[in-house]
């Protein structure tokens, strides 16, 4: 997180008939404003601070970097919001990447993503479900008016804001699956954002998905320019989901919907394009090209990416002369997109999407890693004392609960690999190798070999 540390009072987003994430040479002036009128620009990074100098941490190495190499000046470690998170995304655009967005339930699996970001050196998007939102927050903790999920979201998000600076990477804080039975959530993030941005002059998240693909698309667009105008004052981008994502995810279960309801068309993706551009151009759109959530045999799941270039070649040929040069108007995002093909993946990306989720994959993996733990230590598992090298030797340091979670972390890692190379996405930041961490519990200080 970078902040200016006086006090800002006012934030004026400039709008203009481009798409912010589609024109290098479009550009959305964006200026925080003292109480003495003086403005700070995004870029102006001697006038900023983090968060890690905010709680007094030490900052050294790539955390204290203002930027990075490989990408614009406002990109900077830690959470992104405003412009630093619009260049990021146009340069995953122009750059031909989409950067992974990922699930998260538990401080142990956010630093996961943090860590795999900064070995793959490449930036990431850590999101919350609701659901994910109240576990982070605890289940004995009561969820009336989602004030559960609203408090674990919040402490998810400084959680973030704490350590992304310390691992060296840029984060785009996002929420994920808000159906229209959940817009009190919503809602109590955006104050918490707004009450955030009174002192910081940034909001606490970088963007929130609003899905109200199940209602009709008239209902849909109106609720969704709502929460837009509202978003964007404080440096926010909205994600739209239109269509329905089959298969079922945080119980969200799409398993049974008709299935041409999978597939947008290109007049429904210009229709919300149409109505949003007008308010902000902070908008992505969560187009349905036969997603599904979860993991399937193969054959059982029919991905057109398609469908997405024929959208951009619809809108492009609508606004005519206003088109961008690059012909893709509109920023996709990829939803379910675990155990989806690789070649549908890069067709997905050619056309627009510049964000693809993952939580299927990512929940194996990091429960895989667990039950790969319990296999190999399992005689050491069963009691507290007494084991293979004898009846009296205790078993302290296999059951510490550190060791199966680290074990969890590491093959979380290991997938999220793969995933950053699906998505083009290594190698993004000019960092170079990461550099591995000292001083960690191993055999010499009583931790069990890896």
């Amino acid at each position: 997180m970078r902040y200016n540390i006086a006090l800002f009072s006012a934030f004026i987003v400039t709008s203009t008939t481009s798409n912010a994430f589609t024109s290098p040479k479009a550009t959305f002036p964006l200026a925080f404003h003292s109480k003495a009128g003086s403005s700070v620009s995004t870029h102006d990074r001697s006038a900023l601070a983090g968060m890690s100098e905010e709680l007094d941490l030490p900052c050294e190495d790539e955390c204290s970097i203002d930027s990075f190499p490989n990408l614009p000046p406002s990109v900077h470690p830690g959470v992104l919001s405003g412009q630093a998170m619009v260049d990021l995304l146009n340069h995953a655009k122009e750059n031909g990447y989409a950067i992974p967005a990922v699930n998260c339930i538990s401080s142990s699996s956010i630093n996961s993503c943090l860590e795999a970001a900064r070995r793959n050196d490449a930036p990431i998007i850590i999101q919350f479900s609701s659901g994910g939102s109240q576990f982070y927050a605890g289940k004995g903790l009561d969820n009336t008016n989602y004030a559960a999920a609203i408090a674990g979201a919040v402490s998810g998000a400084f959680h973030v804001r704490t350590l992304a600076e310390q691992y060296g990477v840029p984060v785009i804080l996002h929420t994920d699956h808000c159906a229209k039975k959940l817009l009190p959530w919503i809602d109590g993030l955006l104050a918490a954002s707004e009450r955030y941005y009174e002192k910081h002059g940034e909001p606490l998240f970088s963007s929130h998905m609003i899905d109200l693909s199940e209602e009709p698309i008239e209902e849909n667009i109106e609720i969704c320019k709502d929460y837009l105008a509202r978003m964007c004052k404080i440096g926010i981008l909205l994600e739209m989901e239109l269509g329905i994502t089959g298969g079922e995810e945080d119980g969200v279960n799409n398993e049974d919907v008709a299935l041409e309801d999978l597939y947008s068309k290109p007049e429904e993706i210009y229709q919300v394009y149409k109505e949003l551009m007008p308010i902000s151009p902070w908008f992505t759109v969560a187009a349905a090209f036969g997603n599904v959530h979860g993991v399937y045999s193969p054959g059982n799941v029919k991905l057109e990416p398609e469908i997405l270039n024929r959208a951009q070649d619809y809108i492009s040929e609508k606004l005519g002369s206003e088109a961008p040069a690059d012909k893709k108007p509109v920023s996709f995002v990829f939803h379910g997109g675990s155990g989806s093909d690789i070649s549908d993946i890069r067709k997905a990306i050619g056309y627009g999407v510049i964000k693809m989720n993952i939580d299927t994959d990512t929940q194996w993996s990091y429960w895989e890693g667990i039950k790969n733990f319990e296999l190999k230590w399992h005689d050491y598992l069963q009691k507290q004392i007494g084991n293979p090298d004898g009846p009296d030797k205790p078993n302290k340091k296999y059951y510490d609960p550190r060791e199966c979670l680290r074990a969890g972390e590491q093959s979380t890692v290991n997938r999220l690999e793969q995933c950053f190379a699906d998505l083009n996405c290594q190698g993004i930041l000019g960092l170079g190798e990461w550099k591995e961490a000292a001083n960690v519990l191993g055999p010499r200080r009583g931790g069990i070999p890896v």
